[in-house]
């Protein structure tokens, strides 16, 4: 399948149309200090991954009430934090041709409603669908929310384009069924440097 074949595009959010890495890294950093956890080990783990898996892995012993309090406080961290949130350099632009060219698109991310739509204004940035982890049972890796973004699309998903930054990302998309583009190194149908190359591919159908 070729660009001209794409009749969606399906994105993540966080490191892929939002500029969020400094306040992900920020956030969990303190999170993993004030639970007496090594930050980098943590940092390693938590883009891309729900906020819940994540601190599930790193206190395998904690209570149902522990977990769900350890949830609340990395929420509130983020929620707290916009600096330097904004759009990823050629966003704006590449959904600018999507519109143009009568391509729908979605967002699917492991952030919760609150913290993605919070992103999403501060970014200027207002999908029509927006899918996140409060919409699915199974979040990435599972390709469940592309699934169901798809859905709410009125496209097959194998006829939709996913867009990641990150490996489990990519792991879900590609099992969904979707054709899959890369971002920062990450293996992918279409490996890209950056949205402008999307942009320019998506472009050249005008």
């Amino acid at each position: 399948m070729e660009i001209r074949d794409i009749r969606a595009v399906l994105f993540d959010m966080d490191g892929t149309l939002v500029d969020s890495d400094a306040v992900v890294d920020r956030s969990w950093r303190r999170w993993a200090v004030e639970c007496g956890l090594d930050p980098a080990a943590v940092l390693a783990v938590a883009h891309g991954n729900p906020a819940a898996a994540t601190i599930a892995q790193f206190l395998p012993d904690a209570s149902p009430a522990e977990l769900a309090a350890a949830g609340v406080r990395v929420l509130d961290l983020e929620v707290n934090d916009v600096e330097g949130v904004e759009a990823k350099p050629g966003a704006l632009q590449l959904i600018g041709t999507l519109d143009r060219l009568g391509v729908p698109w979605a967002v699917y991310t492991s952030a919760p409603a609150q913290l993605a739509k919070l992103r999403l204004t501060v970014s200027a940035i207002a999908p029509s669908v927006l899918v996140t982890v409060d919409d699915v049972s199974r979040g990435k890796p599972d390709p469940e929310g592309y699934l169901r973004a798809a859905e709410l699309l009125g496209v097959p998903v194998t006829e939709c384009l996913v867009v990641e930054d990150t490996v489990v990302g990519l792991t879900a998309g590609r099992a969904s069924g979707a054709l899959t583009a890369g971002l920062k190194g990450v293996p992918a149908d279409i490996e890209l440097p950056d949205l402008h190359r999307l942009d320019a591919l998506f472009q050249g159908l005008e």
